[in-house]
């Protein structure tokens, strides 16, 4: 079995592992030296990253491996994935595969379709389509049949899915070490000042707004993350850009482009489902509405995907076109914003 590969795109949901109350009689103590005596099997190098990963918690707020225990604190950890191994029941869910062998297959997600089964979705995912369409596919460490990586519901595109442990193996090391490729298109709000850039910032869970990810200055609070963006088409209230993950972190695209003041349109988890650009028109307003409609989630696609053979050792690139929704909506602005070459730039 291979190390959980982070994904731009994780389940939101966390859930309760573990829950200690500090007895009253307890001195101050390390964190993780606290709880490597409570929980079975545990090493202090994975209670340390738990930690870095924002998921220990003291008094309901993320504390750090090195916080001192005091009497009566309640400690939670909480983490992504369900304390419980869920079944996968097979569902009939047609599958639109983009390619296929007998070592893995590519699969073009649509948007709303969930990856597994989670909290609030135990049925009607891509791994349940996959356990009635395929058998004996291998376990991540997650136990989730045949996932490398994982997009997010409403985020649509590629994800590869291996159909042998030994291309489970070959795949996961190639995301967890940066050598596959991975680009994602998107409608992003506002006027980008550069044609091109980097943008760089640690992830990790909000501190307020746990169902959120945040940028955090402090190299010792997340997961170092880096996105490269390149503007493709700009229609002065939004544009539309390129981004290839160097690191694939939750949410990462979304998070990192509204801390560049650039949230993705429509994003409702991070603040896009909102007019934030351009005028006070009546019609303007109407014009979003109808945008919104025509794209009902945030606008990100996972365009492109490229990784060495597991078997034949050959590098392979696939392509996706952009769902209808998106290259529908991206064809309305385009529209308005030759109907309305007059406007002005916005950053």
């Amino acid at each position: 079995m291979v190390n959980n590969i982070d994904s731009p795109e994780l389940e939101d949901e966390l859930f309760e592992h573990f829950r200690f109350e500090v007895p009253k009689g307890q001195l101050l103590l390390r964190i993780d030296k606290f709880l490597m005596n409570l929980i079975p099997n545990a090493t202090r190098n994975k209670i340390q990253q738990a930690a870095q990963n924002g998921d220990i918690y003291a008094n309901d707020v993320p504390v750090k491996s090195n916080y001192k225990v005091k009497p009566l604190d309640v400690i939670r950890i909480l983490l992504a994935h369900p304390p419980f191994e869920n079944r996968v029941d097979p569902e009939n869910i047609p599958l639109d595969i983009v390619y296929e062998d007998d070592t893995l297959l590519l699969i073009n997600k649509p948007a709303g379709l969930v990856v597994h089964p989670g909290h609030g979705n135990y049925t009607g995912t891509l791994v349940n389509a996959l356990a009635y369409h395929f058998e004996n596919l291998p376990l991540n460490s997650s136990e989730r049949p045949g996932l490398v990586h994982r997009i997010d519901k409403d985020t649509s595109g590629l994800l590869v899915i291996a159909k042998t442990e030994q291309a489970m193996t070959h795949l996961a090391k190639q995301f967890e070490f940066k050598t596959s490729e991975r680009e994602y298109v998107a409608l992003v709000w506002g006027n980008l000042k550069e044609d091109e850039g980097t943008i760089e910032g640690n992830i990790a869970r909000h501190v307020k707004d746990r169902m959120q990810m945040a940028v955090f200055a402090d190299p010792e609070i997340g997961k170092p993350a880096i996105t490269h963006y390149k503007v493709l088409e700009r229609f002065g209230y939004v544009t539309l850009v390129s981004c290839v993950l160097e690191t694939g972190r939750t949410h990462q695209i979304r998070v990192h482009l509204k801390h560049l003041g650039h949230p993705l349109f429509n994003d409702a988890r991070y603040g896009g489902d909102l007019i934030l650009k351009g005028t006070t028109f009546t019609k303007y307003k109407q014009f979003i509405d109808n945008c919104f409609k025509i794209c009902p989630r945030q606008a990100l696609h996972a365009k492109t995907l490229g990784f060495v053979h597991p078997k034949t050792q050959e590098m392979l690139r696939f392509n996706t076109e952009l769902p209808s929704d998106m290259q529908e909506l991206i064809e309305k602005w385009r529209g308005y914003a030759n109907s309305n070459a007059a406007q002005p730039d916005e950053d």
